[in-house]
């Protein structure tokens, strides 16, 4: 890092907070305004926010860490959550349906579900209180990946006995924070947006530097970490590293860690398996809060479209850094620790200003995702519990006052699990595959089965959270699919005994639900109230819906593949991944695009 270098990241931390504090009085209107813009902010920007905070620099250095030791084999890894695959269930389906109930938070949702009475207050404490556990897990992960990015450039020493990361973590997390307490969801967005920019910028910098100054030899080494802490370099060539079609089976050696992956094609089928589960139940708290600020079912569909778009150019910038690792590593010694790979690309091969930059653009990301992960949290304490059961008629000054303090005190719990919590995989394995695969089975069978309950909900709910915390307590070394399968299983048992040990919801509670969200799934008791005209529209949209979902998950992937392919110089690949990208392309027009405006009119009572 150079003088330049600096000025440039200081220059670009320095607009940042300012702009956010500009927005500080148009987001103090009330919380409406603070957590949702007043459903104001256009499609684009909150599509562009959404990419912004899906492009968080610890996901970007495990996904760069899988490519340059597995080549394009890594990249159906990431399925399990780093492919952000939910966005086709989101732009499809989940997004209006979250935007029809008209709520701020998704614990305030369960009360339109589940109604007023105590099942419906119970289910909505225990998903905010789910909900601000996630998100503190989230911001440990955030903070781990960015302290080891930042603290490799910013010089920044170990002082009062803890390490450089953790103060480098400290001070991104503090200028965000800056913006996002005085802001709120106005000063998020358009911060992003003005950070979108900067992130696009700099992947098409890097994106053409790989391709036109860093060619891959035609055989090379890379990397694979191992269970006792240390490093193992393999063998491959250009043509296997960078083939798109994935294995059956790896032949990893059992003393690394990523040996988990050895049965390659079960892993794939699971992580398809378990994002089917996951996007089919409308998890994603921080990325549901955009559609649930967005204007109307329209503007939905538009910002998940934009907002995958846009995330698709993260993968060519992955690729580009792992094969600047490995031509770094054909120079010298091969990049050890695969984790570490993005930062030593930047700071061995990006020239003077561009470094500056590039850097600046990763701060942004990781920004992004604290400020969006921040915002979402904090609105689970105010709406779900201070307002709803401890001050139902605070004040507006008290509900802000309560905002922007939740904010503060879920980021420091944050911050401080990363003292206990060093390594990036495993706290993300453990956020995706146990604590969130303990919270599926009731979020999935809320939207799809008539019968549960309030106290199905919650029960399931807690006893998934309780299995996850076992789980890495007892037996922490299992592999994924265990955990996930431990978690959920534990979790489906003591929903389907809660619901049906208890009393179902009240019909009318049910009947106004349905007509307002109109669900696909088992129904039938509660849709025979509707006048069958309606019952047909209903079908025809969910119908139409189920197609393009189908469509919509292999079209998500063949897009990212194919914006990949093109760093990698796979012509031949990037040939039959394009046209395949493109009929799917018309397949989603046809079904689900140009059926954006119609939306089924439903007697209210």
């Amino acid at each position: 890092m150079t003088f330049v270098d600096y000025s440039i990241v200081v220059i670009y931390l320095t607009a940042i907070v300012v702009l956010g504090l500009l927005l500080q009085k148009k987001a103090s209107a009330g919380i409406d305004s603070y957590f949702l813009g007043n459903r104001g902010i256009p499609w684009w920007a909150l599509g562009a926010s959404g990419m912004a905070s899906n492009l968080d620099i610890s996901g970007t250095m495990i996904n760069t860490a899988f490519i340059f030791a597995l080549g394009a084999t890594g990249f159906f890894i990431e399925i399990r959550g780093g492919v952000t695959l939910i966005m086709a269930f989101l732009m499809i389906f989940m997004g209006k349906w979250n935007r029809r109930g008209n709520v701020m938070t998704m614990a305030e949702w369960m009360r339109i579900r589940f109604g007023k009475g105590k099942e419906g207050d119970l289910a909505r404490i225990i998903a905010a209180i789910s909900s601000i556990i996630m998100v503190v897990a989230m911001i440990t992960y955030f903070a781990i990946g960015s302290g080891k990015f930042v603290a490799e450039f910013l010089g920044i020493p170990d002082m009062l006995g803890l390490s450089s990361q953790f103060w480098a973590a400290t001070l991104m997390i503090v200028l965000a924070m800056i913006y996002t307490v005085t802001s709120g969801l106005y000063g998020v967005v358009w911060t992003d947006v003005f950070q979108g920019l900067l992130i696009f910028g700099t992947i098409v910098y890097i994106c053409v530097l790989a391709m036109t100054k860093f060619p891959l030899p035609e055989a090379f080494m890379t990397s694979l970490p191992m269970k006792d802490g240390t490093f193992q370099a393999i063998e491959t060539t250009r043509q296997a590293w960078t083939n798109v079609v994935p294995p059956w089976k790896l032949n990893l050696p059992a003393e690394s860690t990523y040996s988990i992956y050895n049965l390659f094609g079960i892993a794939i089928i699971f992580y398809l398996f378990k994002t089917t589960i996951e996007g089919a139940g409308g998890t994603g708290n921080y990325m549901l809060q955009r559609f649930m600020a967005a204007k109307d079912d329209r503007a939905c569909g538009l910002l998940s479209l934009f907002w995958t778009f846009l995330l698709s150019f993260r993968w060519p910038f992955i690729a580009a850094i792992a094969s600047m690792g490995i031509v770094l590593g054909t120079q010298g010694s091969v990049i050890g620790d695969p984790e570490t790979v993005l930062p030593v690309v930047v700071n061995e091969l990006v020239p003077t200003g561009m470094k500056g930059l590039l850097i600046a653009g990763l701060i942004a990301a990781a920004m992004s995702t604290f400020d969006s992960t921040v915002n979402a949290g904090a609105a689970y304490w105010v709406k779900d519990i201070y307002q709803a059961f401890l001050k139902p008629n605070a004040s507006k000054k008290s509900l802000m006052r309560h905002s922007r303090w939740a904010s503060i005190i879920i980021v420091v719990l944050g911050l401080a699990f990363t003292l206990v919590i060093r390594n990036i995989n495993d706290i993300w394995g453990w956020i995706t595959m146990s604590i969130g695969a303990g919270l599926l089975v009731p979020m999935l069978l809320r939207w799809y089965w008539w019968r549960l309950n309030g106290w199905g909900f919650s029960i399931g709910m807690v006893a998934g959270m309780i299995a996850a915390v076992v789980q890495k307590l007892v037996f922490p070394d299992v592999p994924e699919y265990t955990s996930f399968m431990f978690a959920s299983g534990i979790s489906l048992i003591g929903t389907i005994v809660g619901t049906l040990l208890t009393p179902a919801t009240d019909p009318k509670t049910l009947e106004e639900f349905y007509k307002l969200t109109r669900p696909f799934g088992f129904w039938g008791p509660v849709k025979k109230a509707l006048r069958s005209n309606v019952q047909k529209q209903i079908d025809a949209e969910n119908k139409r819906d189920k197609i393009a979902t189908v469509i919509a998950v292999p079209w998500q992937l063949s897009l990212f593949l194919t914006m990949m392919m093109i760093v990698m110089k796979r012509w031949d690949n990037l040939g039959w991944l394009l046209l395949l990208t493109l009929v799917l392309s018309a397949g989603l027009y046809y079904f689900w695009f140009r059926h954006l405006s119609t939306e089924v009119k439903v007697e209210q009572t």
